[in-house]
């Protein structure tokens, strides 16, 4: 396991654990094409050299929010770490005619040797705040461009999201289970951002191995329509997994299922899950029905393409958790954190910043 550390104006601002095993696939080639013609032209015009200060930040905030919230820095620190250009990569370029000889020879001996600082994650930025500060000769640090700006938009798009959906619940917590709602690596650095937000738990196995987040499930509808009777399936489930399990009851008539649940598992029953209609409507029935059966430990869940606004609504209702996806890993209507990756200065004539 590598510690990295993320530096603000100087100040340790976090420290954040990488674990080896996590998308160790070589980064070079996560890039655009332009950004190696750049280093060519600026190899053969004597200017890659020069002394450079990138910094990344967002013009504007999406509609309606007040701030955003940093993450993907661990992650960017670890794919900076690995940013290499093996033989394959370079045979590739060489292959395809990309750059030329020269800079083919500099970019095999690629080793970023720069400074690079900025806000910890879980930390709130705002229009024009420098979330990441680049410092490095040209050629290292404008390479980086399209990998910085891939990571830290979209975990930080999640983690902003997250961050109101997690303020929205309260004390009540939230699991992220939105993996089968987007690709299937930024499903695993969905998680992550969400964690770093608030959110307690993830549906996710590898992002529970990769980053120790905890994990959670039970089961789907499938799991009850395999068996002939619903009372099969709450069986199975409770002999299997015990009786703290969560029971899903809204295959069919809600009512129906909540009796049977605590009639198979008894009031020792961990919980229920609502996944469609009235959530609102149907928490409260669930919780007087359940009250009234005995099992007034028993928690609700609920599910159904919840985000922020819809928790909000449910502020007053008897739920005791929420799972969230699709509108987590989208960024709940705003996909990207919208950060731009500039140089914000560079040596002069005279080998000063200007």
């Amino acid at each position: 396991m590598v510690s990295l550390r993320v530096h603000r104006q100087g100040h340790l601002t976090a420290t954040l654990l990488i674990v080896p095993g996590v998308d160790r696939l070589p980064t070079a080639l996560l890039t655009d094409h332009y950004e190696l013609t750049m280093v060519q032209a600026a190899l053969a015009g004597g200017t890659a050299q020069r002394r450079s200060v990138f910094e990344v930040f967002t013009r504007r905030l999406p509609e309606g929010r007040r701030y955003g919230v940093v993450g993907g820095t661990g992650r960017l620190l670890d794919a900076i770490e690995r940013f290499r250009f093996d033989d394959d990569a370079l045979a590739d370029l060489e292959r395809r005619a990309v750059v030329d000889q020269a800079t083919l020879a500099w970019l095999a001996d690629y080793r970023f040797g720069g400074d690079v600082s900025g806000y910890g994650e879980g930390e709130c930025f705002f229009p024009y705040s420098p979330v990441l500060v680049v410092e490095a000769s040209f050629a290292e640090a404008v390479v980086l461009e399209t990998l910085v700006l891939s990571v830290l938009n979209f975990d930080s798009a999640v983690a902003s999201a997250a961050s109101r959906m997690t303020s929205a619940a309260g004390d009540r917590p939230c699991i992220e289970m939105g993996s089968r709602r987007t690709h299937e690596w930024a499903a695993v650095a969905a998680a992550r951002a969400a964690h770093i937000a608030g959110f307690a738990s993830t549906s996710n196995l590898e992002a529970g191995r990769a980053y120790g987040i905890p994990t959670q499930g039970t089961s789907a509808h499938s799991f009850t329509l395999l068996h002939d009777h619903e009372r099969d399936a709450f069986t199975a489930q409770v002999d299997s997994l015990g009786k703290a399990t969560t029971l899903l009851v809204d295959t069919y008539d809600v009512e129906t299922a909540v009796a049977l649940a605590v009639e198979v598992a008894g009031p020792e029953l961990g919980a229920v899950r609502l996944d469609s209609g009235d959530l609102l409507v149907q928490a409260q029935a669930v919780r007087t029905q359940l009250d009234a059966l005995g099992a007034s430990n028993t928690k609700i869940v609920v599910t159904s393409d919840l985000d922020e606004h819809a928790i909000a609504a449910l502020a007053a209702a008897p739920v005791d958790a929420y799972g969230v996806g699709t509108a987590l890993v989208t960024g709940s209507g705003a996909p990207t954190a919208g950060f731009v990756y500039k140089l914000v200065a560079r040596a002069g004539a005279g080998g000063s910043l200007v």
